[in-house]
């Protein structure tokens, strides 16, 4: 006669609670809906914002010299990639952490907003943040006849560039990891 152990059988008590922990768990992703919705208020006041900036950008531009006008625009650029930004950080993290967005066959639904993992959003928000970087440091290069301070120039400077060598290491970390691209 062999003796074999009886087959495994779970604790039925134990079982509910592991059920009603991982439910817990599961469901507090929904935590985070109220900071899409708030990034979401924050997006409405960046357009206010951009308004202002667009008025008095049309207001000056008549009288204004052409590096004013490059340097306006700079500034409207730099709030539309911000707004950008937040949209990638809203759609993104939303999809990927809270629940999956039907676009219900809507044809103006880009098809990057539902297949942006993780390692997409890292990039595409690198990217976002150097591109604003690159306006910030373009716009104080363009100021530079007004109010000349080496040493902000070389801080804006030095944090783009701190940017920029996180992003291209952040690249080549997926490259070499095989990690998906972004779903693009």
């Amino acid at each position: 006669m062999t003796d074999q152990p009886a087959p495994y059988q779970p604790n039925p008590k134990l079982k509910r609670v592991e059920s009603g922990l991982e439910s817990l768990i599961f469901n507090s992703r929904w935590l985070m809906a109220p900071f899409y919705l708030g990034l979401v208020v924050s997006l409405a006041v960046l357009l206010l914002k951009f308004c202002m900036v667009l008025w008095e950008f049309i207001v000056h531009a008549p009288g204004s010299r052409e590096s004013d006008i490059i340097l306006g625009v700079l500034s409207l650029i730099d709030i539309s990639l911000t707004g950008n930004l937040i949209l990638i950080v809203v759609f993104s993290g939303y999809e990927n952490f809270v629940s999956k967005i039907d676009p219900g066959g809507h044809p103006d639904w880009p098809d990057w907003m539902t297949k942006v993992n993780f390692g997409g959003l890292k990039q595409k928000l690198l990217a976002s943040i150097v591109a604003i970087s690159a306006i910030q440091v373009l716009k104080a290069f363009m100021n530079i006849d007004a109010v000349f301070e080496p040493s902000k120039l070389a801080w804006l400077v030095g944090v783009h560039l701190v940017f920029v060598v996180s992003a291209f290491m952040l690249a080549m970390s997926d490259r070499w990891s095989g990690g998906d691209h972004g779903g693009e």
